[in-house]
């Protein structure tokens, strides 16, 4: 069976099958190669994802039929990052427990699969100016509910646990904000991705997978390529 690489987080993660989504292209990427399952689930934070990630990542997953995951990638912050104060502080979870949080998911995983890639995913920047014209309920302050220096924080909080768990990290934060007019270019309402913000994901965490060991190069087909079926015998290319 083919192996399998899990998106874990939030609404971005959730959305990143649509058309031009980051996961939607991983999808392509490895259309013959590697099943790409979507676990994303909107407005979530972390502590809200290691609450459930027992049940997003059952052991019957563990039955012995078809190998483990060979990935997974986490990607939260955006919404720990919400302001306490503001219309979506019920989503806030302290930096501090933010990180205590993504250290213990990513422990969870590594247990569950000592042999899976694990990739944190920073939150992106900003755009506070978008965020009020796109908020998610009733915003009374007339502020945005999010700004770019917490998400900054809660960004480089990430990339310290990715250096102690010693997993690769897409520093999302960053990248993005090399490039002018970037809050046009890759965000469609100041925090979700437009299809330039997902395809910097997708190329990001392809790189991250290549660089441990995992790409196009490395992953066998798991059936016959048309080019390897002989026109004046085609079924010889099905015998095991």
């Amino acid at each position: 069976m083919r192996p399998k690489i899990y998106l874990f987080g939030d609404s971005i993660t959730e959305e990143s099958f649509c058309d031009g989504g980051w996961g939607s292209s991983l999808a392509h990427q490895f259309s013959r190669t590697m099943d790409v399952v979507l676990r994303g689930y909107s407005g979530y934070n972390t502590r809200w994802a290691l609450k459930v990630v027992e049940r997003v990542f059952p052991a019957e997953l563990d039955s012995g039929v078809g190998p483990a995951p060979a990935a997974v990638t986490v990607f939260f912050g955006a919404n720990d990052a919400c302001l306490p104060d503001r219309c979506s502080g019920f989503q806030h979870v302290p930096v501090d427990e933010y990180k205590q949080n993504l250290r213990s998911i990513v422990s969870f995983l590594e247990k569950r699969w000592p042999e899976a890639i694990v990739v944190l995913i920073s939150p992106p920047p900003i755009d506070e100016n978008a965020r009020l014209l796109h908020p998610f309920i009733e915003n009374v302050l007339g502020l945005p509910e999010r700004t770019n220096e917490a998400a900054g924080a809660y960004a480089k909080a990430c990339i310290a646990v990715a250096g102690e768990c010693g997993v690769p990290v897409v520093d999302l934060w960053t990248k993005m904000q090399q490039f002018p007019d970037w809050q046009k270019a890759y965000l469609r309402d100041g925090l979700h991705l437009s299809e330039g913000g997902n395809r910097i994901v997708f190329e990001e965490v392809i790189k991250k997978l290549k660089d441990a060991g995992l790409s196009l190069e490395t992953l066998p087909v798991d059936l016959p390529h048309i080019a390897e079926i002989d026109p004046n015998d085609p079924l010889k290319a099905f015998q095991i």
